[in-house]
């Protein structure tokens, strides 16, 4: 039974500091929650960690060899998780990247592709950008996966030399010819013989992430494989 003090303390914080669910603004939720139960239930995941042959192993096929490759959820303009990575990206909100962080981070844990992998990589950004930004939403994904996941994470393995600007209107064939010289390895022997899996928020042509597997790849004895939160149908 509960401690009636702890129940009026309780009400009394919610009252004076109300926490709401960040999909549907409920307020009925507990503040080690992120989202309610419905919202959780709306997240639409793929089942592309289980799958070998899924749609995003398939975009690097004949291009990079790939381990393995998958995406947590589809992405949808307008939808529940389009809103989640605008509060991560664009609204300052970390929570909503440790979130996602951990949702990825358990999907990576209990698939059987990704168990030899040796050591996490953070999608890098432009110095210029993360200093606009704030932060690498990719290292704060990692940090959620790394919560429920015990794997190593380094974010300076690899930077990004150029800046470019966000591709989002750009065609398939311009986003692959922007991304030719962007990355290079900083520390090589960190790398040397690992499995490394490559995270990001979201893929879609796989350009950027093909740009940086290839110079992971140049050094001598790694593989590479790859995850992010979302892929664009």
């Amino acid at each position: 039974m509960a401690n009636p003090i702890s129940k009026y303390l309780h009400a009394l914080q919610h009252l004076f500091f109300p926490h709401y669910c960040a999909g549907c603004g409920a307020d009925f939720i507990s503040t080690s929650e992120f989202l309610c139960s419905k919202c959780n239930h709306q997240l639409p995941y793929t089942r592309f960690m289980e799958l070998e042959q899924n749609p995003v192993q398939k975009i690097f096929t004949g291009r990079i060899q790939i381990e393995s490759a998958g995406a947590l959820c589809y992405f949808t303009k307008s939808g529940l998780l389009q809103h989640i990575l605008v509060q991560l990206k664009y609204r300052n909100n970390k929570n909503a990247g440790y979130f996602l962080g951990r949702l990825l981070g358990h999907a990576l844990k209990q698939s059987e592709r990704y168990q030899s992998v040796d050591l996490i990589i953070p999608m890098p950004l432009h110095p210029k950008k993360e200093f606009q930004r704030g932060y690498n939403q990719a290292s704060v994904i990692g940090e959620g996966i790394r919560s429920v996941w015990n794997k190593p994470m380094v974010c300076d393995a690899v930077v990004r030399l150029v800046y470019t600007r966000s591709q989002t209107r750009e065609t398939r064939s311009s986003r692959w010819e922007n991304m030719e010289g962007v990355f290079r390895v900083t520390l090589p022997k960190l790398l040397l013989n690992k499995h490394i899996l490559l995270i990001d928020d979201v893929v879609t042509t796989g350009a950027s992430l093909e740009a940086c597997g290839d110079a992971i790849l140049e050094i001598p004895g790694t593989r590479l494989s790859i995850a992010t939160v979302a892929y664009t149908i």
